[in-house]
């Protein structure tokens, strides 16, 4: 069963991790555009308003992720993982405030950038049309 666990924690630390570099970046192919608003969607759900009930930056993923870690013998997990991801990479242990801060004003400026494209795509389509 502990090999499950290490093909589930190794499946967390890449599928998180590509998800985070989606939210970030997906809005500069036009192609994705639509669904990295989707994530960013999803993602600022989960942190305000899952976030009401089980604290701020809520993210089911990371739940999950640290319940496979326990398993497989990891307890101090940070509540960010962010940050954890940002300590396994450089070795440092960075402040976790500061982390959360830059993680939702990365959030939010993505957010708004890929609001801001889908619209002006939207329209520019829509007009395409009416000619």
């Amino acid at each position: 069963m502990e090999i499950l666990y290490h093909f589930l924690n190794i499946l967390f630390f890449i599928f998180h991790s590509g998800l985070t570099l989606f939210n970030l970046f997906g809005w500069i192919w036009k192609r994705t555009r639509k669904w990295n608003l989707l994530t960013l969607s999803l993602t600022g759900f989960s942190w305000f308003i899952l976030g009401i009930w089980y604290g701020f930056g809520y993210c089911p993923s990371t739940d999950w992720h640290w319940q496979v870690r326990m398993k497989l013998g990891y307890y101090d997990m940070p509540s960010s993982y962010i940050k954890f991801l940002i300590d396994s990479l450089t070795g440092l242990n960075v402040n976790a405030h500061l982390v959360d801060i830059a993680a939702l004003v990365l959030l939010l400026a993505a957010f708004m950038i890929s609001l801001g494209l889908n619209f002006r795509d939207w329209r520019r389509a829509s007009i395409q049309r009416s000619k």
